[in-house]
């Protein structure tokens, strides 16, 4: 996000930031409560749902290391649009209104690449509402699995090594079905050989048959 700036323009910045630490559940805010601060994280996970009237709940995103949220109170300050919960013990940035505000105006190149960063935030979520309207569950929780693979995912001998922290009912709010269809999907992976499930984890062994059935 601040990949443009100099040394000197960092440590300004850094200034007028806040430190924060999250453990695995904590949550930094919820939706609908008034927010003026951005945050970036810089080490661990953090997961953003939202809830419906009758309580249900569905995952928006999984983010990670150099990825921020809560940046639309920065543009549009008002209420938050979903909850932000650690689902890993997380460590954070924060930057509030008015101090990143004033800075923007001084580097626009940095405004630039928060407009990018939206930007691609946006298209996961129409490629999301897409493949809940044209793609099956196998095919979502495939696409979830890749997903988390590029950004999270680690080579190991047998494969891809998927950390993703979440529990089988996070995994299902985030492919948008019920968890015994996603854990079904799972189970037929993982019968075909294509993956190992593990705690919290899951280990690719066959991504190209798994981007085959994504698609």
């Amino acid at each position: 996000m601040f990949s443009s700036l100099d040394d000197a323009d960092v440590e300004a910045l850094l200034a007028s930031t806040t430190r924060a630490r999250a453990a695995r559940g904590e949550e930094l805010f919820r939706e609908g409560e008034p927010g003026d601060r951005l945050f970036v994280i810089t080490d661990g996970k953090i997961k953003l749902g939202r809830t419906s009237s009758d309580g249900r709940e569905s995952l928006l995103a999984i983010l990670g290391p150099g990825e921020m949220f809560g940046e639309l109170s920065l543009f549009d300050p008002g209420a938050r649009t979903a909850t932000a919960t650690a689902v890993a013990d997380s460590e954070l940035v924060g930057l509030g209104h008015d101090d990143l505000t004033a800075f923007l105006k001084q580097r626009p190149e940095v405004a630039v690449t928060m407009l990018s960063a939206l930007a691609r935030r946006l298209r996961r979520t129409n490629e999301a509402l897409g493949d809940l309207i044209f793609t099956d569950v196998p095919g979502r929780v495939a696409k979830a699995l890749l997903d988390l693979a590029a950004r999270f995912g680690r080579q190991s001998d047998e494969g891809v090594l998927v950390a993703h922290d979440l529990t089988q009912e996070e995994l299902a709010q985030l492919v948008g079905a019920s968890r015994e269809t996603v854990n079904k999907a799972l189970a037929d992976f993982a019968g075909r050989g294509w993956l190992k499930l593990e705690a919290r984890a899951v280990l690719l062994l066959d991504v190209d048959r798994l981007q085959r059935r994504a698609r």
